[in-house]
Parts: C-alpha cells; structure tokens; sequence
C-alpha cells in the first residue's frame, strides 16, 4: 500500500523518498501506471506544463503548489520508466542536473568573476558551446511555440554577444517593418497582393516586437497570454448581456455590441 501522510512534517529527503516509493507501488500494482510509457506521458506532461502556466498567470499559490507536484510525478514517473530498460536512474537524472549547474556557474563553483546577470548568460552560451553543442541556438527546442522560440532565439544570440546596443534602434527596426508589411497591403487591386511576401513581412515585424518586448523586460508570450484571458471574460460578458437582453450576437449590430464591450472595459 501505498505510504499514508507522516504524522511530522518530512524533510525534502523523506518527501522525495515517498514519491519513489508509491511510484514503485504504482507502477507494479496499477492497471494503468504499468501501461505508460515516454511516449504516452508526453502529451500529458505537456499539458500539465501549461497548467502550471495558468496558475503562475493568475498568481494562485495553491494551484502552483498542486501543479509542481504533477509535474514532478511525470518526471519521477519517466526516470522509473528508463530505469526499467537500465537507460538511466532517478539518481542519474539528480546527479546530473547537478554536475551542470557546477560546471555551468564556475563563478559560484570555480575562480571565475562576473559583473551582473549578463556576464553569467554569455559565460553559460560559452561552456553550452564547448561541451559539445554545435549552434548556441541548437538548445533551442524545435517544437517550441513560435512566440516563445523566438524570445528565445533572442536571448541566446544576446548571451554572445549578437544584439541592438539600444532599445531606439530596436523601434526604428519594429517601424521599418512596419512599413515593409504595409506597403504589401496597399495595392487597390486585392488580386494582385503576394500573400506569401506579406506572409514572411508579417512574421517580421512580429520577432521585431518580440525583441523590442525583450528590451523593455516585457515577456511577451506572457503580455499575449494576458491580453488572450482580458478579452475573454470582456467577450463573455458580452455574451451574458446580450442573452439577458433577450438578443443572439449574430443578430446584434455592432454598435449594439460594442455597448456591452464598453461596459465590460470597466468592469
């Protein structure tokens, strides 16, 4: 059975020992746990990843608290797994992460000395570089949104060195591209418009406010995700309104909708 709450409270040692242990049980006792593998706990992993998001969004501590737990269950769950075919051991994964973080902060670790938090990026791009990778962008993971790889595309090419030295250059950059993708629309004869072209100067002036958002320090998947939950409790106060008026959106005016889209602005 599986081990019940301790009567004291444990120390991190005891809790993360209890984890193993009931995923032991699970994964030997439980119909389910002994079906999974990587493959299938992928997508769940993923969503969960985003639950956590939401909750640091809305800033509801008990909800992040409960979401890190699911997390850490899917990573104790996939060591459990490679341990089973003598790929690799929890303790591996541990031992690991911490041998990184030493070898990645040789100026808490070693005799390096930096000056503030820009000097620990570059120095981490450089040792990523020569424990083997090929490309300072190749920790970048490919299935990333396009959002969030492009800030983080940034970021890594920021950590060597390759950025705007001011934030005015970096606007002037976002209005020229502005411009570019404007000028693809202002043919009369909608025909005659170059999606394609458009298409490749919108995304464009997209990564030119991404690094602009990055200059400001605003994460702008973060801004995105915000305005994302602003417009939808906006719209479905618009909803609610119009069915307490007796009314269906698609037969509303826009006029008539924008008054409940007011209201909802001050809400």
């Amino acid at each position: 059975m599986p081990l019940k709450a301790p009567e004291t409270a444990p120390t991190a040692s005891i809790a993360f020992d209890r984890l193993l242990i009931i995923m032991d049980d699970l994964r030997a006792n439980c119909p389910w746990d002994k079906k999974q593998t990587l493959e299938s706990l992928r997508h769940l992993t993923i969503e969960e990843t985003y639950e956590l998001s939401d909750a640091i969004l809305g800033g509801d501590m008990p909800e992040i608290k409960k979401e890190i737990g699911d997390i850490m269950l899917h990573l104790v769950f996939y060591a459990k797994i490679a341990s089973e075919t003598n790929d690799f051991t929890i303790t591996d994964v541990l031992n690991s992460v911490c041998d990184k973080l030493i070898n990645r902060h040789p100026h808490i670790y070693g005799d390096i000395e930096v000056q503030n938090e820009e000097d620990v990026k570059r120095n981490w791009e450089q040792i990523k570089l020569k424990e083997g990778n090929k490309s300072v962008l190749g920790g970048v993971p490919s299935s990333l949104p396009a959002l969030v790889k492009a800030s983080r595309i940034q970021e890594k090419a920021r950590g060597v060195g390759f950025d705007w030295e001011e934030k005015s250059q970096v606007w002037a950059k976002v209005e020229e591209e502005m411009q570019e993708f404007k000028n693809e629309f202002n043919a009369e004869d909608e025909s005659t418009i170059d999606h394609e072209r458009a298409e490749a100067e919108f995304g464009d002036l997209l990564f030119s406010l991404i690094n602009y958002a990055r200059f400001i320090n605003i994460n702008p998947e973060n801004a995105l995700e915000k305005t994302n939950k602003k417009f939808i409790k906006r719209f479905q106060y618009l909803e609610l309104k119009a069915q307490e008026n007796g009314k269906q959106l698609h037969d509303m005016s826009l006029a008539e909708m924008d008054v409940f889209w007011d209201e909802a602005k001050k809400l």
